[in-house]
């Protein structure tokens, strides 16, 4: 049934995936961004039909509130995240092709508003991390997303050249720890031949495919079992990861996408338990990002997150 009653209902709810990229790069969780996005509609739907139709152009007006609230809860993650248990890792994506379920037992598929470029590579996302709320807001609004630092400026707060020096640090950051994807084809390479020395439990074979001052990351929150603290040290991230074989005889390791580079899957009676993502710039493999983490899981699983909303965005 075709309805006049909201005439800009299309283009307000075609700006949904943009909203979603944005998010999840700005806050490196998926379920988060969902929440975020959610909220902006909200806050757009307690309008009066007088003031929205006075917004000279919605899809700004929404960019502008998903910004704002990312801000916010950046800036609140930092101390949520001082009570995390070990590491805390960015929630890793599916291809979409992998994607299993949404978070309320919905059949739309939000991993088909993700865009896998490297500006979601893992090495990438955890560099963010780093970042000050108003660098990383900047950044990516800037540098990925093409908003002008005039535009920019408008969210973060501040004027536009304070915002232009805000995106030059988190340039400064990213060209530091050389978070620049390296060739799908070679890493991929290396991906199947450490599962393949995984597999065989060859610990001199995985040495050789680490590079010596390698780490492993790894993320449970507390929920699953997990290191802690990094690993680091090729030799000592092999002899790791075989004991993990030797106490799980029936995990099964599968390549998969993981956030757009090759990564490993490994599933226990064919439910995913880990998702492995890789950095390779060179010819061995430098870091390792674990998550175990169920909550993180669930693109991969199907599970909803603990807290959920329940609401598949479609």
């Amino acid at each position: 049934m075709t309805t006049t009653s909201e005439p800009g209902l299309s283009a307000i709810m075609s700006e949904r995936r943009r909203l979603i990229n944005l998010a999840y790069r700005l806050l490196g969780s998926l379920a988060d961004a969902e929440d975020v996005v959610q909220e902006t509609y909200a806050r757009w739907y307690a309008m009066s039909r007088r003031q929205q139709e006075a917004i000279a152009s919605p899809g700004a007006w929404l960019t502008k509130v998903a910004g704002r609230i990312c801000l916010d809860l950046l800036g609140s993650a930092r101390a949520r995240r001082e009570n995390y248990v070990g590491e805390w890792i960015p929630e890793p994506l599916p291809d979409r092709t992998e994607w299993i379920g949404g978070r309320g037992g919905g059949t739309a598929d939000p991993a088909d508003r993700i865009t896998l470029d490297e500006s979601v590579d893992m090495a990438f996302l955890v560099v963010l991390e780093s970042m000050t709320p108003a660098e990383r807001v900047a950044f990516i609004l800037h540098d990925v997303f093409r908003y002008s630092f005039a535009e920019v400026a408008e969210i973060v707060g501040r004027t536009p050249a304070a915002c232009r020096q805000l995106a030059s640090s988190a340039r400064r950051r990213i060209r530091a720890s050389r978070a620049v994807p390296a060739p799908a084809g070679p890493r991929a390479g290396l991906v199947r031949e450490f599962k393949q020395a995984w597999e065989a439990k060859d610990i001199d074979a995985l040495v050789g495919l680490l590079d010596p001052r390698a780490t492993m990351v790894a993320d449970s929150g507390g929920v699953v079992g997990a290191a802690l603290h990094p690993i680091e040290g090729g030799e000592r991230i092999a002899r790791y990861i075989v004991a993990i074989a030797d106490i799980a005889p029936g995990l099964t390791i599968l390549e998969r996408t993981v956030n757009g580079q090759p990564g490993l899957v490994a599933q226990l009676d064919g439910v995913t338990v880990t998702v492995a993502a890789f950095d390779a710039p060179g010819d061995r493999i430098t870091r390792i990002w674990a998550v175990r983490n169920p909550e993180k899981l669930w693109p991969w699983t199907g599970v909803s997150p603990a807290g959920a909303g329940g609401t598949t965005l479609t």
